[in-house]
C-alpha cells in the first residue's frame, strides 16, 4: 500500500497555529434532515464495495446487495499499486458511478510514519487549460492519472448508452481524494456532464486555488467528514492546503451539519474547530459509522 498517501498525518498537528484568519461576520452551520441524511446511503455503500472482494463480478456482499440494481461496466485495480475502482450505472439513482477505494484503514499505523507531502500543478494532459497556479497533493495526482483515461472512457460509453449526462463520483479517504479530482477532471473533459460527488474522510487534495476551481466548476460537491475524524485535517493548511466547500459534518447519529464556506469555517462543529490538531482526533471515526454503514475491508 502506498505509504504516502495518508501518513502526512504527522504534520496535521502544526495546523493548529497555522490557517486563515477568523471572519468577522461568523456563517453559522445548517442542520441536515434526516431525510437528506438517508439518501447518501447509497453512495455510501459504493464507497464500501471498493474495499469488498467480489466489486469486480458485482458479488461482494451487502455493499453490492445495497445496490443491487447496479450495472457493472468496468472494474480494475489490485488494492496495491492501483487502488481499486468501478465505473457502472445506477437504474434506481438514474447516475453513472464512478468508485475509487481510499487507503485501507488498518493500514494506517504504517501510513503515518511519511510526511512526503508535496504539491505540484496538475497535469495539463489530464487537466487541459488550468493555471499552474493551481496545485494539488503530487501522490494524489499520480495515483489518479493511471486509470484516469480508463474511467472516462468507460463514462462516455455510458453516457451514450445509457442517455444520461449525470455522472456521481464518490470515494473514502484517499478514495475521496481521487473522487475530488475526478470532479475537475469530467468537467474539462465532459463539459456537457451534469457532475456530483460525495466523498467520506477525505484529506485536503490541493492548494486555495484548487479549492476555488472546484468551487467554481459548477460541481455538487459534498464531503461528509465524521465526529472526530482526523484525516480531513491534513495535510495541514500551514503547508499550503485547502478543503472546498462542501463539507457535512456528522456530530453524532442522526445528527449533522452543512458547513459553509471553503476551508474556513469557524462554527465549533466543523471539522477544524471540533478536531483542531490531530491530538484530539480519533482515527477510528475515520471508519464511520456514516449513518449506519462503516467502510474499509474488515466491514466487508
Amino acid at each position: 500500500m502506498h505509504s504516502f498517501l495518508l501518513s502526512f498525518v504527522v504534520l496535521g498537528a502544526l495546523g493548529l497555529t497555522f490557517g486563515n484568519p477568523v471572519e468577522l461576520n461568523r456563517r453559522a452551520v445548517t442542520p441536515i434532515s434526516s431525510a437528506e441524511l438517508a439518501s447518501f446511503a447509497p453512495y455510501t455503500q459504493f464507497a464500501r464495495a471498493t474495499y469488498c472482494d467480489g466489486f469486480q463480478t458485482w458479488t461482494c456482499g451487502a455493499a453490492c446487495e445495497a445496490n443491487a440494481d447496479f450495472q457493472l461496466a468496468l472494474a480494475g485495480g489490485d488494492g496495491d499499486d492501483i487502488q481499486n475502482y468501478f465505473v457502472g450505472y445506477s437504474p434506481s439513482l438514474g447516475s453513472i458511478i464512478v468508485a475509487h477505494e481510499g487507503t485501507d484503514p488498518t493500514q494506517l499505523e504504517s501510513d503515518l510514519t511519511d510526511v512526503d507531502v508535496p504539491l505540484a500543478s496538475l497535469s495539463s494532459t489530464l487537466f487541459p487549460g488550468i493555471s499552474s497556479a493551481v496545485q494539488v497533493h503530487t501522490g494524489f495526482q499520480d495515483e489518479h492519472a493511471l486509470t484516469a483515461n480508463a474511467i472516462l472512457g468507460a463514462v462516455k460509453s455510458l453516457m451514450s448508452s445509457k442517455g444520461t449526462n449525470k455522472i456521481v463520483a464518490v470515494g473514502h479517504s484517499l478514495g475521496g481524494a481521487l473522487a475530488e479530482l475526478d470532479t475537475v477532471f469530467f468537467r474539462l473533459n465532459i463539459p456537457s456532464a451534469s457532475i456530483s460527488a460525495m466523498t467520506y474522510g477525505t484529506p485536503r487534495v490541493g492548494n486555495p486555488a484548487w479549492a476555488a476551481l472546484v468551487d467554481s466548476s459548477n460541481v455538487n460537491f459534498k464531503r461528509i467528514n465524521n465526529e472526530d475524524d482526523l484525516i480531513p485535517i491534513v495535510p495541514g493548511r500551514f503547508l499550503g492546503y485547502a478543503h472546498p466547500a462542501g463539507e457535512i459534518h456528522i456530530l453524532s447519529p442522526g445528527n449533522a451539519v452543512s458547513c459553509p464556506g471553503d476551508d474556513d469555517a469557524t462554527d465549533a462543529d466543523c471539522q477544524i474547530e471540533s478536531v483542531p490538531n490531530i491530538f484530539d482526533g480519533d482515527i477510528l471515526d475515520h471508519l464511520g459509522p456514516y449513518e449506519g454503514i462503516s467502510l474499509g475491508t474488515i466491514f466487508c
